[in-house]
């Protein structure tokens, strides 16, 4: 992870990938493509070239949008190879999304649901739904479509929780660290990043009932008496917390780290912005 990701230099937009692209991310999204649907049309030089040929044709004139009469048709490997760099280029030099549209491009190609591409279809959705997640994309793929999985209103929370905190450097370092524990492409660590997220909850409820040894609850309770904080409201906050932690850290059985994933720590980073958010505009 980079300096600038490790210390909150980056804006959420850019660490939670909800409008940018990754080089990294794209070249996956590229290779795994390739290895499914574009390598035999390139390597072969039997009949199951000359078959990839109508899915490289198709790429060409309605997906890239170039005259099809530039499209080399001798069946030679140098030539291929110049259809399948020529395509590639135009769809790196595209807008960082060009490539989310080239994956649901291929994912609804009537060519690769074939039956007999099932397997190397299969295949593909697997393995990018994996890279999809190992890179932190704010996309998954549903039903052969990209579908965003971190709202517009789940960024802005977070956004107005770090620019409401700017002078509590504390909450602010709970909240970076969730967030770069959840977005870290190498090791993401969601059971922290969970941990962090509520402990950014304490620390606000601690300034606002000025005592630093004030439990979670305890704090709660004089909040909802001195704001008319709503009992539901309190309750469940409460339940939260008792869900994820103790003085000795995370111990629910649900929250065991194989069974932690990026949807449970964004969750968890969102509630919890939600209600700093809250509390700030309830106690001024």
């Amino acid at each position: 992870m980079r300096f600038s990701e490790r210390y909150g230099f980056k804006t959420v937009r850019e660490t939670l990938l909800i409008d940018r692209i990754t080089d990294d991310l794209r070249n996956r999204i590229w290779s795994e493509i390739y290895t499914q649907f574009l390598k035999p049309y390139e390597k072969n030089t039997n009949d199951k070239a000359e078959i990839y040929s109508y899915l490289i044709e198709d790429i060409w004139s309605n997906f890239c949008k170039l005259p099809l009469d530039e499209m080399n048709i001798v069946q030679i490997d140098i030539y291929r190879r110049k259809n399948i760099n020529t395509l590639k280029q135009n769809i790196f030099d595209s807008e960082w999304f060009s490539i989310y549209e080239f994956l649901e491009f291929i994912l609804t190609n009537s060519f690769t649901n074939r039956p007999y591409n099932r397997h190397p279809y299969n295949q593909l959705v697997k393995n990018i739904s994996i890279i999809l997640e190992q890179e932190s994309s704010a996309y998954r793929i549903i039903n052969s479509v990209l579908v965003q999985i971190t709202s517009e209103q789940e960024i802005r929370s977070i956004e107005d929780a770090l620019a409401n905190t700017s002078k509590f450097s504390g909450i602010q370092q709970h909240l970076h660290q969730a967030l770069k524990l959840i977005s870290d492409r190498q090791n993401p660590d969601y059971r922290n990043s969970i941990k962090e997220s509520i402990s950014a909850v304490e620390s606000i409820c601690k300034i606002i009932t000025q005592d630093d040894k004030a439990t979670l609850g305890k704090a709660l309770k004089i909040i909802g008496e001195k704001y008319s904080l709503h009992a539901a409201l309190k309750s469940s906050l409460s339940q939260l917390y008792g869900y994820t932690s103790d003085g000795d850290g995370i111990r629910h059985a649900m929250l065991e780290e194989s069974n932690l994933s990026y949807i449970d720590a964004k969750f968890m980073l969102v509630s919890c912005t939600n209600f700093i958010n809250y509390l700030i505009e309830k106690t001024k």
